[in-house]
């Protein structure tokens, strides 16, 4: 059986599901330099990337759309797109689910478009319902016939606990966790410099863009500020002054806070009431987190997979994973919406009685376009030995494009620039020539064998989603790699990994001893990986560009 997925709002995707098999899932801004966070556009854009996959509209059995908030002309939920070039409403199911027959499985079938597979019109699944499979049919869990706990936060929505069940193929609501929507950390942020911005004279997918860029920012911004855990009684104080649960309280929140700071939280920097504000949410989650499982699992240590865009805060992750509430926990590298084409094609292979665990590998994005050799650029062979070999010897930065890219927002090695660690001044220089703000973290990538010698806690880490310290007799190591706070959002590799850059680590770890380089994502600002080689050469920030045994070089660099 032949699915695919359409996520038709922000971060929008196509992923296509043969049986329980990822066959690839493209990301719209990962298209042609394309905008970060950009929608699908243009129904037409699916028939366009099933055939670059050598798929035809008429191949495929199901078609599968992301649920959403917005609503249409008539008031139900619809995405706003355009067909044949003209406005476009497309039919989708609410954002959220309910109780009863709007349960997390419910399809809602519709006909207002066709794609043109083997079965009219196509079906939608609540947004949150995407998150809930996304994240448990990638786990070990569900490869195991595992049941497990889903934690879901995404930025419309409050926490809240799912049951997965494998041999029921039922998902369960259980509770909501904490009266927090998950735009929370984003929008108090955003009240305060450097993230605080006018967006009257802004579109409004350039506003959605802007506002979608906060939060990985404000976890690097928080790095400068220190926490103080007094202030978490005026949050709790502010927040329970709001009659209802609403996303606007995070930004009026932020703007009491903002207004009156040397009455309520005197004495702090803007970094420090975010570096606050975010430690504040953490806590107040693992507090709501242990009530709700002492009451509803007494005794009990079952597996938590998380999804939502708050999975990509890796504090937070690490706070749950540190607790002891569960006996495992799980983070797909596209927690996000990234991965939200992904999720609403699982719950079509879930709910009609196919596999529960998804076959996947995390390089299934866009294969890279091919094209000539750019103008000015000289080209000779080059393999992942010699490569090693040119970063210890030169200390330069390459940027590194190999076979399909990493599916989700973070670069892994097959869509990256990497750069030796051992350099104090290359953290400055990979942010300078990405136009990029000085606090910006450069993230490692280690050896997974190696890992637990050079951080702390150290361990297997494939996907960027935990915090990680150097060790102390590591720091002057690597010192590019070392965040303002100690910490590192590690990213771990083997070998044998379905990444060229794994076979570079291994060899730069023999020739220069160290298993870390530093490892950014190879793009323009605000836009996706670059899809080509050209892209990468165009821009010209770096020397050199090595693309899957080519080494291209910049003479006048």
């Amino acid at each position: 059986m032949l699915i695919c997925g359409i996520k038709a709002s922000h971060d929008g995707g196509i992923a296509v599901i043969e049986d329980d098999r990822l066959l690839f899932s493209t990301e719209v801004e990962k298209l042609g330099n394309g905008l970060r966070y950009s929608a699908l556009g243009d129904t037409d854009r699916v028939a366009e990337v099933l055939a670059t996959e050598g798929i035809a509209l008429s191949d495929v059995d199901r078609f599968v759309v992301d649920g959403w908030w917005t609503q249409g002309a008539g008031g139900s939920t619809a995405v706003h797109l355009t067909r044949e070039g003209k406005p476009f409403e497309l039919p989708v199911a609410p954002y959220l689910d309910g109780t009863g027959a709007e349960g997390p499985l419910r399809p809602h079938p519709f006909e207002a478009h066709d794609f043109g597979g083997r079965t009219a019109g196509y079906v939608s699944y609540h947004h949150v319902s995407n998150h809930v499979l996304g994240a448990y049919c990638s786990s070990p869990f569900a490869e195991r016939g595992q049941d497990a706990l889903v934690l879901v936060w995404d930025g419309g929505m409050v926490p809240r606990l799912y049951h997965a069940g494998h041999h029921t193929r039922t998902v369960t609501a259980i509770a909501p966790v904490l009266p927090i929507t998950g735009n929370s950390f984003a929008d108090f942020s955003g009240q305060f410099e450097p993230f605080l911005r006018d967006t009257t004279d802004m579109s409004p997918d350039e506003t959605v863009r802007y506002h979608l860029s906060i939060a990985g920012k404000a976890m690097a911004y928080a790095a400068l500020g220190s926490v103080e855990e007094s202030a978490f009684a005026v949050f709790d104080e502010l927040i329970s002054g709001f009659s209802s649960v609403e996303q606007e309280n995070a930004r009026a929140l932020g703007q009491q806070v903002a207004g009156n700071r040397d009455q309520v939280l005197p004495g702090l920097s803007n970094a420090d009431l975010i570096a606050t504000f975010q430690t504040y949410l953490g806590h107040r989650l693992l507090d709501a987190l242990s009530t709700l499982m002492r009451r509803r699992f007494p005794g009990q240590r079952p597996p938590l997979a998380m999804a939502g865009g708050c999975a990509l805060n890796i504090k937070w992750n690490s706070l749950l994973r540190n607790s002891g509430l569960f006996s495992e926990i799980w983070v797909p590298p596209f927690p996000n919406d990234a991965g939200a084409a992904i999720g609403t094609a699982c719950c079509e292979m879930f709910r009609s009685g196919g596999p529960s665990a998804l076959r996947w590998d995390v390089y299934s994005g866009p294969e890279l376009v091919p094209g000539p050799v750019p103008a000015g650029w000289r080209v000779q062979p080059c393999d992942e030995r010699q490569l090693a070999g040119l970063l210890h010897t030169e200390g330069e930065p390459v940027v590194v494009l190999s076979g399909r890219a990493e599916i989700g927002p973070r670069a892994l090695g097959n869509r990256s620039i990497l750069a030796p660690a051992t350099d104090p001044g290359m953290k400055d220089r990979l942010n300078t020539i990405k136009d990029r703000a000085s606090y910006r973290p450069v993230a490692p990538i280690c050896l997974t064998s190696r890992a637990a010698e050079v951080f702390t806690p150290g361990g297997s880490d494939p996907y960027m989603l935990f915090e990680h310290h150097v060790r102390a007799e590591w720091t002057e190591r690597v010192p590019a790699i070392l965040h303002l706070d100690g910490s590192a959002r590690l990213q771990t590799i083997d070998p044998s990994a379905a990444s060229a850059t794994g076979r570079i680590l291994q060899a730069y770890a023999e020739v220069s001893g160290i298993p870390v380089l530093c490892n950014t994502s190879a793009n323009l600002n605000g836009r996706g990986f670059f899809p080509d080689v050209a892209s990468a050469a165009q821009w010209g920030g770096t020397r050199y560009i090595w693309s899957d045994g080519q080494l291209y070089t910049n003479p006048a660099a």
